[in-house]
């Protein structure tokens, strides 16, 4: 079995390779650390990121379908992941840190409890599996990258908490535009509706901006990643925005986290692991939520092409600094761009809505065509 793959399901614990000793530069999603001197720092950043993997024994999907995801979840867990770090990001911090056994914050519980394996969570294998029936994914179907974003775009709508935008930029493309007017559009309804309680709301929660994240999936390569985009793809996991990226291998998902060297770090959710069941006092067990081993690596060129990259801007000028580094890192001469940032939509870009189809199995390989893609993975969803 090759190296990279292994995981809870196949090793023990101790059995995990260490972390390298390696003078280069380690990136964790926009922070950068020294392996050297900062090992320990490293893995508390690692632990402290949600880590979402298969489970067993929870209530059935449906009422009767399936109470376990193994063997077909694991891209379902990976959007559960890039999610899962947006809402930290969101209610905690970028610098907020688990720690074993200490009593956490009311936040933190709220955030797990919308990833609970049942049907009333917010983001719960449930509702992913279920939202995706009705894009012509048949609950136990693998899902791509695209797919996942596609879906969790649905549900972040019903989130009243979090109050999220998510943006799944299609076509290799991000629409400036049109991110403000979904941003911007959807904030002023909401206060349009608020009742006289609003002011009793935090500043930010008042201000027209609505919290971003920003899903883009590509294709970066036929059948193996084109190197050309290597540098680029490095360089994503150093910006401050950063969500990570999820992919991995044909029908074998990963949450990359960050890179060192060439090599790619991520979170695996390829080990099953019961389901968790909230205490009565509200509190979620919730060691098994965190990986407590040294990360999983991977050489970057082994990735498949197949990825969506994320992103999460809390504030507009947060989104007008990352246009700011991308605009930045494209005018860069040692790799290409992994997609194209612009004002406004291109005049060759048309909206899934234009062509009044959606995606049942009479229209999908005329979508397909349309956007000449021969992955599934890449079909185009219903808004």
């Amino acid at each position: 079995m090759d190296a990279a793959t292994l995981t809870y399901d196949t090793l023990r614990f101790g059995e995990f390779e260490d972390f390298p000793e390696t003078s280069e530069p380690v990136w964790i999603l926009g922070k950068q650390y020294n392996a050297l001197t900062e090992k320990d720092d490293i893995l508390s950043d690692v632990t402290s990121r949600l880590w979402f993997t298969y489970r067993k024994n929870f209530p059935p999907i449906g009422g009767t379908g399936p109470t376990s995801d193994t063997g077909w979840g694991c891209m379902l867990r990976c959007g559960q992941m890039i999610l899962g770090e947006a809402l930290v990001c969101r209610h905690l911090g970028r610098d907020w840190r688990w720690a074993r056994g200490h009593k956490q914050r009311e936040e933190y519980i709220s955030i797990l409890n919308a990833f609970i394996d049942k049907k009333d969570s917010y983001y719960s294998i449930h509702q992913i599996a279920q939202m995706g029936v009705g894009e012509g994914k048949p609950i136990g179907q693998w899902y791509g990258p695209n797919t996942v974003a596609q879906v969790l775009k649905k549900l972040a709508v019903f989130d009243t908490w979090s109050r999220l935008v998510v943006h799944v930029a299609m076509d290799n493309t991000v629409v400036i535009e049109e991110i403000r007017a979904c941003s911007e559009s959807e904030g002023m309804g909401e206060l349009n509706g608020c009742l006289e309680g609003a002011c009793a709301l935090a500043e930010e929660e008042t201000a027209l901006w609505k919290p971003l994240v920003l899903l883009i999936p590509l294709r970066l390569g036929l059948s193996d990643i084109n190197e050309a985009y290597i540098e680029t793809l490095k360089q994503c996991f150093m910006l401050p925005q950063s969500l990570g990226v999820i992919g991995g291998k044909p029908n074998s998902a990963h949450y990359f986290i960050g890179y060192v060297g060439e090599e790619l770090i991520y979170l695996d959710p390829h080990t099953t692991q019961p389901a968790v069941e909230p205490c009565e006092d509200g509190q979620v067990p919730d060691e098994t939520y965190h990986c407590q081993h040294p990360p999983c690596r991977m050489h970057i060129c082994e990735l498949d092409p197949s990825i969506a990259a994320g992103f999460f801007c809390r504030t507009e000028d947060e989104f007008d600094d990352w246009c700011m580094r991308i605009r930045r890192l494209s005018c860069n001469r040692w790799g290409l761009p992994m997609f194209e940032l612009v004002d406004s939509q291109p005049s060759h870009m048309v909206s899934v809505d234009a062509l009044n189809l959606t995606p049942d199995f009479s229209d999908s390989d005329r979508l397909e065509r349309f956007f000449d893609s021969e992955d599934e993975e890449f079909e185009i969803l219903s808004l």
